[in-house]
């Protein structure tokens, strides 16, 4: 049995929300502050529990989905275990190197061009230099930007965006691949150029953990399932249908 290359043990991210008004001047600001004084009182703010006690593990070439609807802790629990907001409560260990695309244009400089983006990027990502120059090529063909490479990526469309920051996410030799619902943005062409991407690296050890409403997405690449409901785990985490599908590998 492979080992365990993500560890997520009784996790759970607590926000705060204020439904006090805001002061839209100095004045209402002031006048607001000294009738709290004299009453005594302070706001008290609403607890929301974006994750509660989630408990999990992930394997190696293991490709876990996140299921769940709109607002059930999907994205708040990648971004933890990306290392961009902390949890409030429980623990993740991981064993590897994390490439993560959560949001379009997410490390991404805006005045810098797509070249010197890719070299940002992949820093961010663990990737040194000198392996990104010899993938470069590779990266850009992958991306379809190569027309617009040297052009600030301010400019580019979203579409382009999730082109590129795929390709430099797939080229890192990442351990684990976390991807928000951001390949939705991409065409079809390009979805489904993901796909084959995405289901070579598992077959040669990648772990991917995925949220997507698509559910045929979800039969397609997913070796385990999860469900989150309202923060929770429901149900555990389920055996996917990828996991008894015999494919050739597909080489980038």
């Amino acid at each position: 049995m492979s080992r365990v290359v993500v560890d997520i043990a009784n996790l759970s991210k607590r926000y705060s929300l204020s439904h006090q008004h805001r002061p839209d001047s100095l004045k209402a600001w002031l006048r607001s502050l000294a009738r709290r004084a004299a009453s005594g009182k302070q706001p008290v703010d609403e607890e929301f529990w974006a994750l509660r006690d989630v408990s999990l593990q992930i394997r190696q070439g293991e490709c876990l989905a996140l299921v769940g609807k709109n607002g059930s802790g999907k994205s708040t629990l990648l971004k933890i275990l990306s290392r961009i907001i902390p949890p409030t409560s429980g623990h993740i260990k991981v064993s590897g190197r994390i490439a993560s695309m959560l949001e379009v244009g997410t490390g991404f400089h805006p005045e810098l061009t797509g070249r010197e983006n890719v070299f940002l990027n992949g820093a961010m990502l663990g990737c040194p230099e000198r392996k990104l120059r010899g993938r470069l090529d590779a990266i850009v063909d992958f991306s379809g930007v190569e027309r617009f490479l040297d052009t600030p990526v301010k400019h580019y469309s979203s579409g382009m965006y999730v082109r590129l920051a795929y390709s430099i996410a797939a080229h890192v030799d990442a351990d684990i691949l976390v991807i928000d619902e951001v390949l939705a943005v991409g065409d079809s062409d390009f979805q489904e150029r993901c796909i084959l991407s995405i289901e070579s690296l598992r077959q040669r050890g990648t772990t991917i953990l995925f949220v997507s409403h698509n559910t045929d997405l979800v039969r397609r690449l997913a070796t385990h399932v999860a469900t989150l409901t309202q923060g929770r785990l429901d149900g555990g985490v389920l055996p996917g249908v990828a996991r008894h599908e015999s494919r050739e590998p597909t080489h980038q």
